[in-house]
């Protein structure tokens, strides 16, 4: 990329009145150099790549020590609180947390039955365009070959296996982008409940294990180990740590945290630059208000702008894209915006991402049991309804302990798929339309709280609502259900020119129509297609 193209991708992804901040960025933007420096003012050059906006629709193995318990999301924390439901599962399958913690429950974790390159077929069959694989957690495993996390790492500890190289090795081979989540910024708060002790009961006062050393390990399987490398908990536990829900209101690091040391926070960055550069990831999620750490450290910001000058030194052209969550203004300039379980009620300017699960985070086997699962109708719905609004959706598959996915979880995937395989013309390399939609549903959304958590509380959707996408001079209608009457009228294009041609795209079934002052009528087919909970119309 030569500087003449350099500047005008800055100048397409800064709005008029912004120019004058960023040309000084761009008068560095010479090659050899790095273009992008640690500050949201230098990161505000960022424009997403084309792929991102094309793809549409990825998936996401949040898979880690967490899943062999079978007991669902944020196990290595609530393991340690007394009455949990996973605090009793704990006792019941493992013993007491003094003396069988997480770092044993690690031990326990050999993912036997693992193989990434069967699941990431069947992920892109299902319409995948990218996936992402979980490099590390809140409970502070790397599954990579760390060399600044050496003995605490899926190579050295429970599966001795390579994850992110395994999962990077299969996405390459089905050419899908490859990217990583990284939680373990907030190992420091999250672990913050293993300094803890029973109130009551036989072990009261007896404590957990979160404050062991490495003297503490002779003549145990983890001698020579150090826990506290893997559970950080060296220091004063945080204002009202006792009280389980005050994590969420100092995710951001305020409200009366314990703020982590400089070595902590450098040693993420360390372990985070090492995962990129070794791994070289296209995307990296973090699970971090703004970006992991900020604002008590920029650890973050110089991640953000490695990401971003690697893509352009080895590729020509900034090619990476970072996540991050509750952005404002200026944020959303700097990387994509992530809702979490939850979407965006308009049109965003910016193109983003939702990202849900078809069950909990880490594989839960009562959901499996209870049959709870999101079906494939919902997944599809959420997905006609985020690329309406100019996102993209990533979707979770619980996977168990073990390194497989269950038999109703493979169903879900697999129906996904064949409606894709009759759809995803209306999904690809689509753009928002004059309005997302039309329809009750629209009248009836949930505002974002938080991160998101928005899905499944406004109003289901029905026959009447509808979606729109469009691409090459045509207009996708997707309808998230069939008509009763086999008529389907969409009022937005009451105002349009009368189509040359309407098309079921399930199909390819040319079908009738007339236009009033009502909107277009389009009569469908006696028989309806497979999966017609949502069909597109072909506008052209």
């Amino acid at each position: 990329m030569n500087r003449r193209q350099l500047l005008q991708q800055l100048a397409w992804s800064v709005p008029a009145l912004a120019m004058s901040k960023q040309l000084n960025a761009a008068a560095s933007l010479i090659p050899g150099q790095s273009p992008f420096q640690p500050s949201w003012e230098s990161l505000a050059a960022y424009k997403v790549p084309d792929w991102f906006r094309n793809a549409k629709f990825g998936m996401w193995a949040h898979w880690g020590p967490q899943c062999e318990p079978e007991a669902g999301d944020w196990y290595a924390r609530n393991m340690y609180t007394e009455g949990s439901a996973q605090y009793k599962k704990h006792l019941e399958k493992y013993g007491h947390p003094s003396t069988f913690g997480f770092k044993d429950v690690i031990h326990t974790w050999k993912a036997d039955q693992w193989n990434p390159e069967e699941l990431v077929s069947l992920y892109k069959n299902a319409g995948a365009r990218y996936f992402m694989a979980m490099a590390n957690h809140h409970d502070n495993l790397d599954l990579f070959n760390s060399r600044y996390q050496p003995s605490w790492n899926s190579t050295k500890v429970g599966p001795m296996k390579d994850i992110i190289g395994g999962w990077a090795k299969a996405a390459r081979k089905y050419d899908l982008p490859f990217g990583v989540s990284v939680h373990a910024a907030h190992a420091w708060r999250w672990y913050e409940s293993a300094q803890g002790a029973d109130k009551q009961g036989p072990f009261a006062g007896v404590p957990y294990d979160g404050k062991l050393t490495k003297a503490d390990g002779k003549g145990l399987w983890w001698e020579g180990l150090d826990p506290q490398e893997l559970y950080t908990q060296h220091h004063p536990l945080s204002r009202n740590s006792e009280n389980p829900g005050s994590i969420h209101r100092q995710w951001h690091w305020g409200e009366g945290v314990y703020a982590p040391s400089n070595a902590y926070c450098e040693n993420f960055y360390n372990r985070t630059i090492d995962l990129i550069d070794s791994y070289h990831p296209s995307f990296i999620y973090f699970d971090d208000t703004a970006l992991p750490l900020w604002p008590v450290s920029d650890a973050g910001l110089r991640i953000a702008a490695h990401l971003y000058n690697k893509s352009i030194k080895e590729k020509g052209k900034l090619d990476a894209v970072v996540f991050g969550k509750i952005l404002d203004e200026q944020q959303r300039k700097c990387m994509v915006w992530d809702i979490e379980r939850g979407q965006s009620n308009q049109i965003e300017p910016l193109p983003w991402q939702t990202d849900t699960c078809i069950g909990t985070w880490h594989y839960h086997r009562e959901i499996y049991e209870k049959k709870q699962y999101k079906n494939a109708q919902t997944v599809i719905h959420i997905l006609c309804d985020v690329v309406s609004k100019n996102g993209n959706l990533m979707l979770n598959v619980p996977v168990r302990g073990n390194g497989t996915i269950d038999e109703q979880e493979r169903s879900v995937v697999e129906e996904i798929g064949h409606w894709m395989a009759m759809n995803s013309e209306a999904i690809y390399d689509t753009r928002p339309w004059q309005v997302y939609g039309e329809g009750p549903a629209m009248e009836a959304a949930a505002p974002l709280s938080g991160q998101g958590f928005n899905e499944g509380k406004g109003k289901p959707f029905t026959a009447a609502d509808i979606r729109f996408t469009t691409k090459n001079n045509s207009v996708y209608a997707i309808a998230l259900g069939w008509p009763e009457n086999n008529t389907l009228t969409i009022s937005s294009l009451k105002a349009t020119k009368t189509p040359s041609r309407v098309t079921l795209l399930a199909t390819g079934e040319r079908l009738s129509f007339t236009r009033d002052e009502e909107g277009l009528h389009v009569v469908m087919p006696q028989n309806r297609p497979e999966l017609s909970y949502a069909f597109a119309l072909k506008i052209s």
